[in-house]
């Protein structure tokens, strides 16, 4: 069980990693993935599949009631690959598309924090390997 919970606590500390997979967490745990999975589920009642979907979800809804940034940027920073699979899944958890909740959820007249800020506080502004580097020889 201590495994489990190890891997459960990469899950919530990693959850924005869109490359946190499935044979990633298992092998954190020290198990298959078939027998992580059910582990998994006797331990928390669901798979780590939909725990790490509902973690996304949830920090989604707090993105849309409190940053201004677009869907899809909320998309990608959450962990998401896919626009399409972010919203039926949103929805599916919400019971409203994304768009659809923040018009709900943000009242009339609120400040958002500024799309900067919260892709900086989000670790969304990521630059490609050596880009860095080649920022600096360029400006030398």
């Amino acid at each position: 069980m201590r495994q489990v919970r190890l891997a459960k606590d990469a899950m919530d500390r990693d959850w924005a990693d869109p490359g946190l997979d499935l044979d990633a967490v298992a092998a954190h745990a020290g198990y298959s993935r078939f027998h992580f999975i059910r582990a998994f589920r006797e331990a928390y009642g669901e798979t780590p599949g939909q725990y790490l979907t509902h973690r996304r979800i949830e920090r989604a809804e707090e993105m849309l009631r409190t940053a201004n940034l677009s869907v899809t940027e909320i998309c990608h920073l959450v962990g998401f690959s896919s626009l399409g699979t972010f919203s039926a899944r949103f929805k599916a958890w919400t019971g409203l598309p994304p768009s659809e909740y923040r018009d709900k959820h943000v009242g009339r007249g609120a400040a958002l924090i500024p799309g900067c800020y919260a892709m900086l506080w989000a670790g969304g502004f990521r630059t490609a390997p050596g880009s860095a580097r080649r920022n600096s020889e360029e400006a030398g």
